[in-house]
């Protein structure tokens, strides 16, 4: 291997595969390192001094593109929905009531996977969805690249980006060995179907490796390497560390007190984040807590203006939001185009390290706060029986039932609940400190250190 180009999708590629080591190791171990760039090039930092960097035209999906990629993914959600929840619950989002072109074939596209959806019609509708943007000019440009550059290998960073999928139909068409990396711990059992055919992959743990098998049986056991995730490895490299003194004067934190941190999912999915954070602000204000330090972290995916109301009602709350730049207004996917700064990484991980507790909706954030040690409380307080966005109905997919099950974490699913749960970690954090350290070793599976030198030599030697 001696050349090998890099496919950064997305602002969490950047910071996952730009700022961890692993541009510097590919540069020790590999005589070429290009990176192939789905977001705009003058994003990349000093890490990436001497490297080629082009950046990739977007690729935008037209009517014939959109339907047969549809097809295929509905096709694997109709093939695995009745052994897991996750799958059902995305098989059920993606109906379409609309009145329109593309409501009618989605209706169309669920009666006919209803009947053909084996991994063999899966693949059929693949081979139906790369032909119809083969001759697409954005193809044949990612093509005279591919040939141009004569890669030994080409890695992507995220297997699931739907436009990525031309550039890797072309690689295949090339004979370029690809690789992938599986992006975050529920991709495999709670989404859809993978944007590309790819040669080899790079897992977190076992169990992702045995999650990846089970939905794609044509993918040879030998053919997957499990290394970790460079998701977590700025935790453990010195030059994102600042003290507590200098993150609790940044964001105006009293260091005499203790402190929680409540960390946003998105709206698509934790609606009621601003129930949460508007009760855990009453139990600070009512003094049913210990007065304590209360600091918020909003999704970088989303714009945080649906915590304006929030923010200006409560004085005792200390926002954290996220300094992610949206870097390009006209892309298919804008959530793409958030890119982290160094800056946020420093904050992130001294959010960690000096908070005393987590509470968030199942988000990953539960593992970022699991690499620290520190206690995690879910609030899940919405149901088919309430009012409220049934947040509750995420308990039953796979991957957080391994954290439920595995009970590092504190489930709860109303106020009372979620008092007493607090009172409880602020004056025992370690409780559940075994039950952390056995699911961080079962959904991370290898040492935070050394996690980028690890990926690496698998890209190397050909995995």
């Amino acid at each position: 291997m001696k050349k090998i180009g890099i496919v950064i999708t997305d602002g969490v590629g950047y910071r996952n595969f730009v700022l961890s080591d692993f541009i510097s190791e590919a540069k020790k171990n590999f005589q070429e390192v290009v990176i192939l760039s789905c977001i705009p090039a003058q994003v990349y930092s000093s890490e990436c001094d001497n490297i080629k960097i082009i950046e990739l035209d977007i690729f935008e999906e037209n009517y014939l593109n959109w339907f047969f990629r549809k097809l295929k993914e509905v096709a694997h959600l109709q093939l695995h929905k009745n052994k897991n929840f996750g799958i059902y619950d995305n098989f059920l989002a993606n109906k379409s009531k609309a009145k329109n072109i593309r409501g009618f074939s989605t209706r169309f596209i669920y009666f006919l996977t209803n009947y053909l959806h084996s991994e063999i019609w899966i693949n059929r509708f693949f081979f139906l969805q790369c032909l119809s943007f083969k001759h697409k000019k954005i193809t044949r440009d990612y093509k005279k690249i591919l040939n141009a550059e004569s890669f030994d290998l080409l890695f992507f960073t995220h297997q699931r980006p739907i436009f990525i999928a031309p550039i890797a139909y072309e690689a295949e068409q090339l004979k370029i060995p690809t690789a992938s990396f599986i992006f975050s711990w529920d991709n495999i059992a709670s989404k859809g179907r993978m944007a590309a055919n790819f040669d080899y992959f790079l897992v977190w743990s076992e169990l992702m490796k045995n999650e990846l098998i089970e939905f794609y049986p044509n993918i040879k056991p030998e053919n997957i390497e499990v290394v970790g995730t460079p998701q977590f490895e700025p935790y453990v490299l010195e030059r994102y560390f600042i003290s507590k003194e200098e993150f609790f004067k940044k964001f105006n934190l009293n260091i005499t007190k203790k402190t929680i941190c409540f960390s946003c999912g998105d709206i698509t999915t934790s609606k009621n984040d601003e129930l949460y954070i508007e009760t855990i602000a009453n139990f600070i204000s009512k003094k049913d807590i210990p007065d304590v330090n209360f600091i918020v972290r909003t999704s970088p995916a989303e714009d945080p203006i649906r915590f304006k109301k929030i923010a200006d009602s409560y004085s005792n709350i200390i926002w954290n939001y996220p300094k992610w730049d949206l870097t390009r207004n006209d892309h298919p996917e804008l959530w793409s185009q958030r890119v982290p700064s160094k800056e946020d990484l420093i904050d992130l991980r001294a959010l960690i390290n000096f908070s005393d507790l987590n509470i968030n909706m199942l988000s990953t954030m539960s593992l970022d706060f699991i690499t620290f040690d520190k206690p995690i409380i879910n609030p899940v307080f919405g149901s088919k029986n309430n009012k409220l966005y049934d947040d509750q109905r995420f308990l039953n997919y796979k991957h957080i039932q391994y954290l439920v099950n595995s009970q590092a974490t504190t489930i709860v699913k109303s106020e009372e609940e979620l008092l007493k749960a607090i009172i409880v970690d602020l004056n025992d954090p370690r409780k559940q400190l075994k039950a952390r350290q056995e699911l961080y070793t079962l959904e991370i599976g290898k040492p935070l250190e050394n996690t980028s030198k690890r990926i690496v030599q698998s890209l190397r030697f050909g995995k």
